[in-house]
């Protein structure tokens, strides 16, 4: 969505844990709560993040899914863990807006969390339904200024990458949308698949498959360059919306009083294991680009998405839920 806070880094910058920090050791076990349902794409990256630190510094990683309210269920589980590094979030860009897409949101994520590190980046997808009949970006627009206020798109998440996204195409494309909102990507990708709504603008690898499989039809992704995942794909940029730039992300937050110290080590284990997961291609398989950033990095990248968000979530009208 943004050009990132500070550079990415390659492997090399990755910084070495300080001298002295006796955390996290080797043995010990951290609990990564993934605030979603297992076998998402968020779900996917944690386990593989929690893998990747086992290998290279021997953690015991336990991955806990804890799925609801639009990730707040599992964000609240850290949020009021102790502070001691031992209990983290893995979450997606959604986690930083829960207090304006909720009407009553439990926490503050700028405030009540510790950024440790911001760990990849992912292209979105644009499909549209098989009954569509437009095969192009710009067969598309054309297609919904002609049924301006009609057209459907569906949004699997208040707040998510998905719905931000719909928000900033609609924008750049110039067209007036109607948003059908589900819980989940998987109903709203049924629907289309069936007709009943018009597009979807989702994590290109949850749509990929039935992209592939004829089901839905592939339009455009979000990212700057074509996805190695599907080169046949276009981007937006080169489908006509040439400022389009537009990815989630992921990334892993601890308590807010954890110790200064202890966030920097995590996030040097942390950059260890995203830079062999991009080294390896492990991450690359499930549609990710490693990110390495430090935690202050992260909290500005942080302070940047959501600034941009709350503008776009804005001018769409946007009332919490």
């Amino acid at each position: 969505m943004l050009a990132a806070a500070g550079a990415v880094l390659t492997a090399a910058a990755v910084p070495a844990i300080a001298q002295g920090v006796k955390f996290p050791e080797a043995g010990q076990t951290l609990r990564l709560i993934v605030p979603f349902a297992a076998g998402g794409g968020v779900d996917s990256a944690a386990r593989l993040l929690g893998e990747q630190l086992r290998k290279q510094h021997g953690l015991t990683v336990v991955v806990e899914n804890k799925p609801g309210a639009s990730g707040s269920i599992g964000g609240k589980a850290v949020q009021t863990a102790p502070p001691d590094g031992a209990t983290l979030l893995f979450s997606a860009a959604t986690h930083v807006l829960a207090n304006h897409v909720l009407s009553t949101p439990p926490y503050d994520p700028q405030t009540d969390f510790a950024p440790v590190a911001r760990v990849g980046e992912a292209p979105l997808l644009l499909v549209v339904a098989p009954t569509v009949p437009a095969s192009t970006l710009k067969e598309v627009l054309v297609a919904a200024k002609a049924k301006q206020g009609q057209w459907t798109a569906a949004i699997p998440a208040a707040g998510a990458p998905s719905h931000l996204g719909t928000l900033l195409l609609a924008k750049q494309g110039d067209v007036k949308l109607t948003y059908v909102n589900y819980k989940g990507t998987q109903p709203a990708l049924t629907d289309v698949a069936g007709g009943h709504v018009d597009m979807l603008f989702d994590s290109m690898i949850s749509l990929l498959p039935l992209a592939k499989a004829g089901k839905v039809k592939p339009i455009a992704i979000s990212s700057k360059q074509r996805s190695p995942l599907a080169p046949e794909i276009p981007t937006l940029q080169e489908s006509g919306l040439a400022q389009y730039s537009y990815e989630s992300w992921y990334g892993v937050w601890a308590p807010k009083a954890t110790p200064p110290e202890r966030v920097a080590a995590l996030n040097a284990v942390i950059n260890q294991a995203v830079a062999e997961l991009g080294k390896s291609g492990a991450f690359a398989r499930i549609g990710v680009e490693p990110v390495m950033e430090s935690p202050e990095q992260f909290r500005r990248y942080i302070a940047a998405d959501v600034v941009q968000s709350v503008e776009l979530l804005r001018s769409a009208g946007f009332r919490p839920e």
